[in-house]
């Protein structure tokens, strides 16, 4: 007989999981105690249950398994929703458990408020956001419910789960050998036979409409990565020669100095990688679930020269935003190994012409800010830099905000490099915790931050974690001194009304902030200085804190406004320069309001 609160620590540490995250609260002191009688994982305490829900979720990402965060009842239950909600939306597999009243304290189906403190129905709050969330009444029911947890954590599309544990189950004593599983039952067995095999008839048309196709482009989505399929990725890129653009969460799923790799497409990509998709004939889309952010507010325009196949391994995201031709409803990484085992007598294409002219985009346009007179520090070429020091191996976190557009239009991805962003959520405060769960999962190499100043300050006591486990942490705070991408947007929509975004914003010294952490501290305040301070910084042990001084009308562009289609971004183009450069008919100009 043993507890149940060493039971799930116990079945956590079998997972291959050495780190939980967490903010203790009384409802999870059995656990915590737990995890402290053991020398193969440990508690990684942080400030704020947000904060260790991002960690959770980076570190799952990085070691492509399974992230674990754990909160007490009430309040830190609740400050955990949203990186539960931003596992859910960018398909990450966590595990967060939360501690609960007694049972003989919690309410269940009576009509009222409250009975224990801190007591909340965190359950009822996290189903829209979670693949299977459940409050564990019956201790003998623990196996079942961990076992069906982790299961749907990582199967199908993946995402979060959360377990609910009364304070009186988790101190209850069971005999593991008792007690029922979820694999192997009835339940498990039928929906392991649910999952659809990939057409061998799918892929021989692919490999014919790929050896038509004479402006072909592959469009890698952030399910490359969660499937694990970038190495059958750069397979299929070698096979067949295909340009490839990406989406923001795709962004790592290749490397950027492959020839084959021409940008970020979208609202804020580069104006040469939007082009490149506009004028495709064909369009493999590989794990995206093609948001507005990526089609624009027209996405009937989206590649509509192009015949469109789209693998997903969500049926629910297939035809949903753009109709295609076919529609493939697979594992990304499974689809591609069959897809390169299918192509392994292919003869590509001559796409000679085709490179020729989307290198002619690249090179015409581009991607830079206004610009600005010296010593300002322009930001895409900043990015640029950065990335030129940055290691193979190492994890880039971006934050939500220019800082985060700023790096996926500039910053040059090496091999082994992975970067990790809020997509679907787009959460401020996001950068740091994700660095410091990333780089707890792969400690051999360090991780960079990217962050606004008005991001730093969502999850800035993260910055004693990191100081406290001295983690190799390279902190970039782009710093204009204000709420940058939603004043780009007041001046662009409100006649430069900046509420909130510039009046009534404020952001204190970092630097001094960066000290009272112990944490060594330099300012970039002229573009002269960027190499020899990202040099230094780059080249020291620890962590480090870096604050850049942007001027405050720094802007993020090209940019995509609406109603507009993708090839026509602010600032936009003259009419006859476009009509030049695109080789299908334009959008009908009376269809493009000013």
């Amino acid at each position: 007989m043993i507890k149940l609160s060493d039971y799930v620590i116990e079945f956590i540490v079998q997972q291959k999981i050495n780190h939980i995250f967490e903010f203790i609260g009384g409802a999870i002191t059995h656990l915590l105690d737990s995890v402290y009688q053991r020398d193969d994982v440990n508690c990684i305490s942080v400030h704020h249950e947000q904060s260790g829900a991002f960690a959770a979720e980076a570190y799952a990402r990085i070691n492509g398994r399974l992230g674990v965060a754990m909160a007490t009842s009430g309040p830190g239950a609740l400050n955990m929703v949203t990186g539960i909600g931003s596992c859910w939306f960018d398909s990450v597999p966590c595990l967060f458990i939360t501690g609960q009243v007694n049972t003989y304290e919690y309410k269940f189906d009576r009509p009222i408020r409250q009975i224990g403190f801190q007591e909340t129905d965190i359950v009822s709050v996290v189903k829209p956001l979670t693949k299977y969330a459940e409050l564990v009444s019956d201790a003998t029911m623990i196996r079942f419910h961990l076992e069906k947890a982790i299961y749907l954590a990582r199967s199908g599309r993946p995402g979060p789960v959360l377990l609910d544990l009364p304070m009186d189950v988790q101190r209850t004593r069971i005999n593991p050998d008792e007690l029922p599983g979820f694999l192997g039952s009835p339940e498990h067995v039928e929906m392991e036979m649910a999952y659809r095999k990939i057409s061998h008839a799918d892929l021989a048309t692919i490999a014919k409409m790929l050896a038509d196709a004479r402006r072909p482009v592959i469009l890698a989505g952030g399910g490359v990565r969660t499937s694990g399929g970038a190495a059958q990725l750069l397979e299929l890129v070698s096979r067949t020669g295909i340009p490839v653009v990406t989406s923001l969460m795709g962004l790592d799923a290749i490397p950027h100095d492959c020839p084959a790799f021409f940008g970020m497409i979208g609202a804020y990509g580069n104006r040469y990688s939007n082009m490149t998709l506009a004028n495709s004939d064909l369009l493999l889309i590989l794990g995206s679930r093609l948001d507005t952010r990526q089609t624009g507010t027209r996405p009937d325009t989206f590649a509509r020269g192009a015949k469109r196949i789209h693998v997903d391994i969500d049926p629910l995201e297939l035809n949903a935003k753009v109709q295609v031709h076919l529609a493939i409803q697979a594992d990304v990484a499974e689809f591609l190994a069959a897809l390169n085992k299918q192509l392994e007598c292919f003869t590509p294409p001559d796409l000679n012409e085709w490179y020729r002219t989307i290198n002619g985009y690249r090179d015409r346009y581009p991607t830079v800010s206004l610009p600005t007179e010296p010593p300002a520090i322009e930001p895409n070429r900043f990015m640029a830099q950065l990335s030129d020091h940055c290691r193979e191996g190492e994890v880039v976190c971006l934050d939500v905000g220019q800082n985060q557009m700023w790096a996926g239009q500039s910053f040059r991805l090496k091999k082994g490099q992975r970067m990790l962003i809020s997509g679907g959520m787009g959460a401020m405060g996001f950068a740091l915790p994700a660095a410091l769960g990333a780089t707890l999962a792969e400690r051999e190499h360090g991780a960079v931050v990217i962050c606004g100043d008005g991001g730093i300050q969502v999850n800035i006591q993260e910055l004693e974690t990191i100081a406290r486990l001295c983690l190799p942490v390279k902190i970039f705070i782009m710093n204009n001194g204000c709420l940058g991408m939603v004043r780009q947007f007041q001046d662009m929509y409100f006649g430069g009304r900046q509420q909130s975004t510039v009046v009534g914003y404020g952001c204190p010294d970092l630097n001094r902030i960066a000290d009272a952490y112990g944490i060594p501290s330099f300012i970039i305040d002229d573009a002269a200085k960027t190499e020899e301070i990202i040099a230094q910084a780059m080249s020291m042990s620890g962590p480090v804190f870096v604050n850049v001084l942007l001027e405050q009308i720094s802007c993020v562009n090209p940019k995509l406004v609406v109603n507009r289609p993708i090839e026509d971004m602010s600032p936009h183009l003259e009419r006859d320069e476009l009509e030049r450069e695109m080789l299908i008919g334009l959008v009908d100009e009376q269809d493009v309001p000013d």
